[in-house]
């Protein structure tokens, strides 16, 4: 996986998009590099009935991503910028471990994601049917001291597109997914 996505912390941010084919041509003006394009990414979200993640404000999640043929399984939190992932062979392999430990699948969600790198920037053009469309900035760190200046560096690129400060969307895609149900 791309050293794009090495780091304990992810500083993120996302906004709504709503032109993505002229987004995507200015990334690609300024020569963002794709890393996948299209892929139809599915999240599996896990939780055990008797050890509730979400009470210590943690998700987890394994993915599965076509055609690329990334798997990772995903832990984010307990802080807000937590973020850990590592690649595994087989979902279903997972998917029957954290079974066996007690987890369930509570909901599972599917969006269309291109990645582009912009210099140090990982950049995301999403789709989630009957969500709209989304643009996400981001950079991963092990320095929890750097968020800040990593978010005001990705809010200052984001501002470069046109996406001022006021547009952030603060809820996670699990969130929308969730309240769309």
């Amino acid at each position: 996986m791309s050293q794009h996505f090495v780091g304990k912390y992810e500083a993120e941010i996302k906004f709504h998009l709503p032109d993505p084919d002229t987004f995507l041509h200015k990334i690609k003006a300024d020569l963002a590099e794709p890393f996948t394009e299209n892929n139809t990414e599915t999240d599996c979200f896990y939780e055990n009935p008797h050890l509730p993640l979400a009470d210590n404000s943690v998700s987890m999640c394994v993915r599965e991503m076509v055609p690329s043929g990334i798997k990772l399984w995903i832990v984010k939190g307990p802080g807000a910028s937590e973020c850990k992932a590592i690649n595994i062979d087989d979902c279903r392999h997972v998917q029957n471990m954290l079974t066996t430990l007690g987890y369930h699948c509570y909901l599972t969600t599917t969006k269309i994601r291109s990645i582009y790198f912009l210099n140090d920037i990982h950049i995301t053009i999403d789709h989630l049917s009957g969500i709209g469309w989304f643009a996400e900035f981001a950079i991963m760190t092990d320095e929890q001291d750097l968020l800040e200046a990593l978010y005001q560096k990705l809010m200052a690129t984001a501002k470069q597109y046109g996406f001022p400060e006021e547009m952030v969307e603060t809820r996670s895609y699990k969130q929308m997914f969730l309240a769309a149900q």
